[in-house]
């Protein structure tokens, strides 16, 4: 494994988060935060990263959330970094007050930005030999999930907003009160892999010329409307996929994580392991699709040896996508739709 020589590149410094807003937990209640958040697969993530971060070593923790990895990793590796990058400040505030309650803040640079950014935010914080291990944990984090005010949780009325980053972009009522009904059938059906998009899209044409949507309860019984009755009964929540599709199109997630899969895997030291955490098959095949041709040399097929410079510059640690055992999705069942790929990098990139 390739090792961070302290001396060799500026340490992260310690992030300071902005003053704590109303929904933010006070002090007290971090503890308790501790104990109720648990973050998905953080067993078998530390078992992956292991091997990288013995002995000094920077980790990324390109979706950060709450900390709840990043967190556990810095407890396991008193000699490791991290850099944690985030686009919603809520989350970037409550990761603050959980590291510096742990004591491990000072080890720790919390960055405002799309993960999409790790290049960047790398060029800045990272050392010129790359870092020895990368997280993603993607998809909608049970902060957001869990404040109704936010918009993204069909179960609950509240204002169609959906945005990662409250502070900036388009929100989902601006793509149902704006997109045509072309548009919007395409971000049903690529986004939320809707069968009935064409239907749900004609309908939010139609139904908004009355009034503009504004409220996620008047969506829903939209998308029920919609849907027929037989359809209603099977698959979950007939809402589920719609408001998917409008949570991946206000976000561009499927775009951020097209850019930032490889930039990530471009600042991986030799040695250092990537760890992707995905949550819908979108979202697994863009990482696979990455990540697969990494693994693979680049010789003509009918030579007995690599050439240098094309032998394989990844190599699978899982096989396939890994899954959550029953025992997992009992203790935390958001992570029953969760699927795991790792890998670790053999050799620099060709220049």
């Amino acid at each position: 494994m390739a090792g961070v020589d302290p001396g060799s590149a500026t340490p992260p410094q310690p992030s300071r988060p902005d003053p704590a807003s109303p929904a933010d937990p006070a002090p007290a209640d971090i503890g308790a935060l501790d104990r109720l958040h648990v973050p998905v697969l953080a067993d078998r993530v530390a078992e992956l990263l292991a091997p990288a971060l013995d002995g000094p070593s920077l980790l990324v923790d390109a979706t950060l959330g709450m900390g709840g990895h990043t967190l556990l990793l810095l407890r396991a590796h008193p000699e490791t970094r991290a850099v944690g990058i985030d686009r919603d400040p809520q989350a970037l505030r409550i990761a603050g007050a959980r590291l510096a309650a742990a004591g491990v803040a000072d080890r720790a640079v919390l960055v405002h930005a799309v993960y999409d950014r790790i290049g960047e935010v790398l060029d800045e914080h990272g050392p010129a030999d790359g870092v020895q291990a990368v997280l993603f944990d993607l998809g909608v984090s049970s902060l957001q999930l869990d404040e109704a005010d936010r918009g993204f949780a069909y179960a609950q009325d509240a204002p169609l907003d959906m945005r990662m980053d409250p502070t900036t972009g388009i929100t989902a009522a601006d793509v149902l009160n704006t997109y045509s009904a072309g548009e919007l059938a395409r971000v049903l059906r690529e986004y939320g892999e809707e069968r009935f998009a064409g239907r749900i899209a004609a309908a939010v044409v139609r139904d908004r010329q009355h009034a503009p949507f504004d409220r996620s309860a008047r969506l829903v019984d939209l998308v029920r409307a919609a849907i027929p009755a037989p359809a209603r009964r099977t698959g979950g929540h007939p809402a589920k996929r719609t408001f998917q599709a409008l949570r991946i199109e206000v976000n561009d997630e499927l775009g951020a994580l097209r850019r930032a899969v490889p930039a990530a895997v471009r600042h991986l030291a030799v040695g250092g392991r990537i760890v992707v955490l995905s949550y819908h098959s979108l979202e697994d095949r863009i990482v696979k699709q990455a990540l697969a041709p990494l693994t693979r040399s680049t010789s003509p097929v009918d030579l007995p040896v690599d050439l240098p410079g094309h032998e394989p510059e990844l190599a699978w640690i899982t096989r396939g996508a890994g899954a959550p055992s029953d025992q997992e999705i009992a203790v935390n069942p958001r992570a029953a739709s969760a699927r795991l790929r790792a890998a670790r990098r053999l050799r620099k990139a060709a220049a």
